[in-house]
């Protein structure tokens, strides 16, 4: 059994195997698949078979984690909350000289987030890892969830097609990637700046905004910068 430092709230377990399934990805970007057209373009005629994988991928007594190691020693945990009422997907900052994982980003019904920018996504795909997800299209699609950029580069729509196109099976990955960068996330794309050396947002529901009640301490934010960054 898995166990990820404060946070204790169920059966944790290694979700890798998940990974080499097609129909996974489409599954796990859905929060950005507002729409029929963008869910159309999604699954095509696999729709039925994607909401069979999603359960295998949902049940209560096992919560599946998906481990992008990042530099120095940050880990980001991608965990399915399966809590009966209360399920989603939390991404988890921990460092080994931490007591504690802190909460980047929450993808459900009471979502938090952005929990990063396009630089940071792209920077956080090609860290070289030897274990847990090591390829750079997979840590992309798995932590494309978490963003949230208003100043997206043109570049960003070709390499979210490559990776769809890489390791799905849809047919249009040009035009998912568009329709993907046109909804990220359930919040409002943010706006990004370095603040002293620390990357920060103005989302109203992000833990990176320094001016939120909730916000992570100075600390977590700079790790997170410094970590997300490869810094």
């Amino acid at each position: 059994m898995l166990e990820i430092a404060g946070y204790e709230v169920g059966p944790l377990a290694d979700g890798t195997r998940f990974l080499d399934l097609p129909l996974f990805w489409p599954c796990h970007l859905g929060s950005s698949l507002r729409g029929e057209e963008a869910q159309a373009v999604a699954f095509g005629p696999d729709w039925d078979d994607a909401q069979k994988l999603y359960k295998m991928v949902l049940p209560s007594d096992e919560w599946p984690v998906f481990t992008v190691h990042l530099h120095s020693g940050y880990v980001l945990n991608v965990v399915y909350r399966n809590l009966e009422g209360d399920g989603g997907v939390d991404y988890l900052l921990f460092h080994p000289e931490w007591k504690e994982a802190v909460t980047l980003a929450v993808d459900d019904g009471h979502f938090m987030g952005p929990g990063l920018s396009w630089s940071e996504l792209e920077s956080a795909a090609d860290q070289k890892a030897l274990t847990g997800v090591t390829d750079p299209n997979a840590r992309l699609l798995l932590l494309f969830p978490m963003l949230g950029d208003a100043d997206i580069p043109e570049t960003a729509a070709p390499r979210l097609a490559a990776a769809l196109s890489a390791l799905s099976i849809i047919e249009d990955p040009v035009e998912l990637a568009r329709l993907l960068l046109l909804n990220q996330g359930q919040w409002t794309p943010a706006n990004w700046r370095e603040n002293g050396g620390t990357w920060v947002c103005d989302g109203s529901y992000s833990y990176r905004n320094p001016v939120n009640h909730f916000a992570l301490s100075a600390p977590h934010l700079d790790a997170a910068s410094r970590a997300l960054r490869g810094r």
